[in-house]
């Protein structure tokens, strides 16, 4: 279980970043930056938070409350058309800054989970498998997960047929059939090689 040795171990205030969103289909990639409060830290996150994908969605929407009340958050996140542009891994790093910036003042250091530093405007520590070892990764994590995952299942009340309020725009059966029949929308990944060997795109025309 995620507990704080990571953060212990650091000098100065201290984030956690996490982002959710790099494998999908359609959508953004979102990043959320948290900074904790210990002294309002509940007994019930310091004993049960875990990463995201590890939780039910039942559990990740009542930690994301419990968070907030105790913890500084900043969420960004990186577009579609970013994503195509630049690709999911610079999108990500994008993200991440944006979700930092939104924190208020800088932190001294940033514990990201993974494995690749993204420029950021304070010291940066790369995590492996962050979200199941450093508590402020993994409310990260939920919180970007949770984020992002309400914001797909809105856009699946404006875009009927691809499955988005369960797939959050990954590339299930069903998301897939979508595609084949009824084409993409705005909100599509058209450098992702699902779209482009389904609807023979050019990634030579991406922005």
């Amino acid at each position: 279980m995620p507990d704080f040795t990571l953060e212990s171990r650091c000098d100065g205030i201290v984030c956690g970043i996490d982002e959710v969103g790099r494998g999908p289909l359609a959508g953004p990639v979102v990043a959320a930056a948290v900074i904790f409060d210990r002294r309002r830290l509940p007994r019930q996150l310091r004993h049960e938070l875990d990463d995201s994908k590890k939780l039910s969605a039942e559990a990740r929407e009542e930690y994301a409350v419990m968070i907030r009340r105790c913890a500084r958050i900043g969420i960004g996140a990186a577009s579609v058309i970013e994503i195509d542009r630049h690709n999911i891994l610079q999108a990500t790093f994008i993200a991440m800054r944006r979700a930092l910036h939104r924190l208020g003042p800088i932190p001294d250091i940033a514990l990201i989970d993974g494995n690749q530093p993204p420029p950021l405007p304070c010291a940066v520590r790369t995590v492996i498998g962050g979200d199941g070892l450093s508590l402020s990764i993994a409310a990260a994590s939920v919180v970007a997960k949770v984020t992002r995952d309400r914001l797909m299942r809105a856009l699946a009340q404006r875009y009927d047929g691809y499955g988005w309020h369960t797939n959050v725009g990954y590339g299930t059966r069903e998301h897939r059939d979508g595609i084949a029949l009824r084409g993409p929308t705005r909100h599509h990944r058209m450098s992702f090689a699902p779209l482009q060997l389904n609807l023979g795109f050019d990634s030579s025309l991406s922005p």
